[in-house]
């Protein structure tokens, strides 16, 4: 029966009282007389063929690119935090990692004259999945009396480890266990491919997870002697995987031209310590920009932490311009800052752009995507996917933000020179979150951080750990 045929019939039925519209409607299923309304939606007229053929062998990006766009970007920026080298986080999800490192590696290469200096990722990556693994087990001790179909236990073990996470945690891990420079524990095949090492792993804790929970009846020092004895065994598999952390080390400080400045004995606090030295912990605070919940409080994300002593992931929420204000602020006093955002919408990764024009979906769709940020947060169609470093911003005589540059952790060859810039507009949409020195932030938002944190699940789909 060709589609004419079944229109003309479906309309002679109706009109002579047959299927209704509320009756094809009626159990909200697609009937064939409904689907028959709906294909009316593609008529197949020259332009669609000419869509449906282009998309039969091209991804919709290239089509869609805006011709009208295709110039590149000033790359000129009136501020700019100094660093050298870029980083490769490869096929990992450790990109909060690199990026706090980031922050604080542009600190000691300025202080000190540095060329391209890097910290190791893989030493803290280490600890990181080991107090990750700690974290999911003690979590299943603590809530071992609720039942298996409980929200949370469910979330446990469908998330016992990840790679993923934020600043919170570089935090925690560096206070906790110092840092070392990259030569002194470099990357290994499974640190820059984690997903191997990650099926192992998970699996190995959701056994032990089962184990704990069987052992509900258990008493608390029984299971916590247990739970020691399974650390030790992820710790082997993690010493496999990523090698073993060094406890002291001897590190050789070269300025750019590759002159000795010094030569030391360390340990990786003392490390952290001398070239370092501030409280990360304490001198740093999260500023969001989620217009789908209320401006000017405080939220804290339960479970949301790398450690199982340390802190959940809190933040204060804050209009667009406020951030703006404090971001501005530290650059022109020469702080990179910890950035992240919804990298992959309007992503020109060839030019290395992010710009609300790079690509016209709606001319080729012939539709309209009229949401607006809050909107997209509220119906999961974006949130915060990727974390760099911001560095650089560029404002116009009149004082206001033109663009802005990240120092990215994909490598030198991705994007403009390991780097992407982002226009202003970009900025507003697709920017959520921002970690500040307390010294450029205003003294309305530091009162704000004494309000008691609104706790929010783990599962709530904004807090996603940052890849």
């Amino acid at each position: 029966m060709n589609r004419l045929f079944t229109i003309l019939t479906v309309s002679v039925l109706a009109l002579a009282g047959g299927t209704s519209y509320a009756q094809e409607c009626k159990d909200g299923g697609i009937t064939p007389e409904l689907l028959s309304r709906i294909s009316e939606g593609y008529a197949g007229t020259p332009e669609q063929k000419a869509i449906r053929n282009a998309l039969a062998t091209n991804p919709l990006s290239a089509l869609a690119v805006n011709a009208e766009n295709l110039a590149m970007m000033d790359t000129h920026f009136s501020d700019v935090v100094p660093s050298e080298g870029i980083t490769d986080q490869k096929s990992s999800g450790r990109c909060w990692l690199f990026t706090g490192l980031n922050v604080l590696r542009a600190k000691m290469i300025d202080e000190y004259g540095l060329g391209a200096f890097y910290l190791s990722q893989n030493y803290l990556f280490f600890y990181d999945q080991l107090e990750k693994s700690n974290l999911f087990l003690q979590a299943v001790i603590d809530t071992r009396d609720l039942p298996s179909d409980d929200r949370t236990v469910d979330w446990l073990f469908r998330n016992p480890l990840s790679d993923g996470g934020q600043f919170t945690g570089v935090s925690n891990l560096i206070m906790k266990y110092g840092m070392v420079p990259a030569e002194i524990m470099p990357e290994t095949y499974a640190a820059n491919n984690t997903s191997q090492m990650a099926t192992v792993i998970k699996r190995k804790l959701r056994e032990f997870g089962l184990e704990l929970r069987s052992d509900a009846g258990a008493k608390e020092k029984a299971l916590e002697k247990r739970k020691v004895e399974m650390l030790s065994e992820v710790y082997r598999l993690l010493v496999y995987f990523l090698g073993e952390p060094p406890v002291s080390f001897e590190w050789t400080m070269r300025d750019k031209e590759g002159n000795v400045l010094s030569t030391k004995e360390y340990t990786p606090k003392s490390f952290y310590e001398e070239y370092i030295g501030e409280n990360l912990e304490d001198n740093y605070i999260m500023v969001m920009n989620d217009p789908s919940r209320e401006y000017g409080k405080v939220y804290e994300i339960e479970y949301d932490r790398h450690v199982y002593d340390g802190h959940n992931w809190l933040y204060v929420n804050l209009p667009i311009e406020k951030i703006k204000e404090m971001a501005i602020a530290s650059i022109k006093g020469g702080c990179a800052m910890y950035f992240s955002c919804d990298v992959g919408k309007f992503l020109d990764s060839k030019r290395g752009t992010l710009n609300l024009d790079n690509f016209d979906y709606e001319s080729v769709m012939g539709t309209t995507f009229g949401m607006d940020k809050a909107d997209r947060v509220r119906s999961y169609d974006s949130g915060s996917t990727h974390a760099m470093t911001l560095v650089a911003v560029d404002i116009d005589e009149n004082g206001n933000p033109v663009k802005w540059m990240v120092e990215n952790s994909w490598g030198p060859s991705a994007g403009y020179q390991g780097k992407l810039i982002m226009t202003d507009e970009w900025f507003n949409e697709y920017m959520f979150r921002v970690v500040v020195e307390k010294q450029f932030v205003p003294e309305d938002v530091m009162e704000m951080m004494k309000q008691q944190p609104i706790k929010l699940p783990p599962w709530d789909p904004m807090f996603s750990p940052e890849l």
